[in-house]
């Protein structure tokens, strides 16, 4: 039973994120919201809550923690660079293009991952490592031609976004790893959105509210992608990994693409074509190889260096 409430957890949490995408989208290009005003909002509610919610477990530390001048200089770096940059270019990326797309183009970030290891670390890549590299390219040129190379299924801008998304993740995942060791993953949310959402209000003030047609539907979907789309998701994500090994837990992290894929379609009337499906059956495959990779590396370890 516990395994399977992992599970449960993990997907519930993934699925989540992918919907949101597709609320956002509805909300950037129907109703006319600003991507950059939502971030700010999504920030900063959402990291409060966060910061809330740790207060429970961990008291005082939550605030005592800037105390250290390390903390001070690493969470500024996280929350502007990392956690304000994977927000803001994904739906930045979806504003211009759509959450399917958005989403399976930030799913290419193992590829950047991968670049950097044997640029910067000098590793060697493997078959399987050129193997996914080469099911990543492949993939996202059929996402972005659904097979017609003579023209694009985004504008450029999409595009641009949706690869800085991609970068914005690679530079997130390997900075928050060490970051992690330190500090509860809460706390490290929480305060990463709050620094994310205050450099945002520096672009575009939460209270700059947008005109647009305000109503119960808009509410109730900025809601969604608030509470649900970002707090549920990351808690049943995190809870996850107390029922399941977190290898277990990326792999179910892949629902969060065909969930985006399939609201979109359904919802939203997005197209999608039979080369589009198996560009993002590609990338979906690149990134479980991957999260087998990793689990196999991690299991070859010594039990101290896991």
């Amino acid at each position: 039973m516990s395994r399977t409430t992992g599970i449960l957890m993990a997907s519930g949490g993934a699925l989540l994120w992918g919907v949101s995408g597709t609320v956002a989208q509805h909300l950037f290009q129907q109703v006319m919201l600003p991507a950059a005003w939502l971030v700010t909002l999504r920030l900063l509610v959402s990291g409060v809550l966060f910061l809330l919610l740790t207060v429970r477990k961990e008291g005082s530390k939550v605030w005592t923690v800037w105390l250290e001048r390390r903390f001070l200089i690493q969470m500024l770096l996280f929350g502007l660079l990392g956690m304000l940059g994977v927000q803001y270019t994904y739906f930045a990326s979806i504003e211009s293009g759509n959450a399917a797309i958005a989403t399976l183009l930030q799913y290419l970030a193992p590829l950047f991952i991968l670049l950097f290891t044997v640029l910067w670390q000098r590793t060697k890549l493997s078959p399987l490592d050129m193997i996914g590299a080469l099911l990543a390219l492949g993939g996202t040129y059929l996402l972005l031609t659904g097979g017609h190379s003579s023209e694009l299924t985004v504008p450029l801008r999409g595009l641009f976004w949706g690869i800085l998304s991609a970068v914005s993740l690679t530079f997130y995942t390997l900075y928050s790893g060490p970051l992690l060791k330190l500090y509860s993953t809460s706390l490290l949310m929480g305060w990463g959105m709050v620094i994310g959402g205050a450099g945002m209000s520096l672009v575009h003030p939460l209270w700059s509210v947008p005109s647009v047609e305000w109503s119960l539907p808009v509410i109730l979907a900025i809601l969604f992608v608030i509470l649900l789309g970002t707090l549920a998701a990351f808690y049943l994500y995190i809870g996850s990994l107390r029922h399941i090994a977190p290898h277990e837990a990326s792999l179910l992290s892949c629902t969060e693409p065909i969930s985006a894929i399939v609201s979109s379609v359904i919802w939203l009337s997005v197209p999608f074509n039979l080369f589009q499906a198996l560009g993002a059956g590609m990338v979906v495959l690149m990134t479980v190889m991957v999260s087998l990779k990793s689990s196999a590396a991690g299991a070859q370890k010594p039990p101290d260096e896991a």
